[in-house]
């Protein structure tokens, strides 16, 4: 898999805050949710607005947010109500799996896994690295101090994931809970997590 290369070390070094969306009764569920566009639950919707306290509209010169409206209505109910939308920050495409569960899914197929074997008729690993990849360096492009992002589960481990340099597969290893803020920052010249899945 690819990794980001620096021929000189980054002089501007963006720090990007990434927000999962609140909570939705396929979230909550346990439901693979990628296409379909669903509201929040009352639950999701007030987790959505204690954000805003955390957030300081002033802070990002750069917002942006997946066009889907669980990502849109947490941002606006955080105190951001109009992003800039981007298609790569659209959550992992799940394809046939769209709707149930893992358990669902290993009844008929015990060791699958997304994050290596992708979804049927959906979008295999190579295809979300792909797109986050460019979105990636669209965030280190950004010549402000600050950017915000609203998105999804999947899609936002992958960010992490691909912000330090890791494959697709380890974002496995970064949980993401719905309402949560992570930070992305650096080290020196290196990439670094400066803080994740903190609610």
């Amino acid at each position: 898999m690819a990794t980001f290369r620096h021929e000189d070390p980054p002089t501007h070094r963006p720090e990007i805050w990434l927000v999962r969306h609140g909570q939705t009764e396929w979230s909550r569920d346990g439901k693979h949710t990628s296409g379909t566009d669903l509201p929040l639950t009352p639950v999701g919707e007030e987790a959505a607005r204690s954000l805003a306290a955390r957030l300081d509209g002033g802070a990002f010169g750069l917002v942006l947010s997946s066009p889907l409206q669980r990502a849109r209505v947490t941002a606006s109910l955080a105190g951001f109500a109009s992003p800039d939308l981007d298609d790569d920050l659209r959550e992992w495409d799940y394809g046939r799996y769209e709707g149930i569960t893992t358990a669902q899914i290993r009844e008929t197929d015990p060791d699958w896994s997304l994050w290596t074997d992708g979804a049927p008729g959906g979008e295999l690993p190579d295809d979300v690295e792909l797109r986050v990849d460019r979105l990636v360096a669209r965030l280190r492009a950004f010549d402000g101090e600050r950017a915000l992002v609203f998105a999804h589960g999947h899609i936002l481990r992958v960010v992490g994931a691909r912000w330090v340099g890791l494959p697709v597969a380890d974002g496995a290893r970064l949980r993401l809970d719905t309402a949560t803020v992570s930070v992305l920052g650096w080290d020196r010249e290196t990439p670094a997590i400066d803080r994740w899945n903190a609610p």
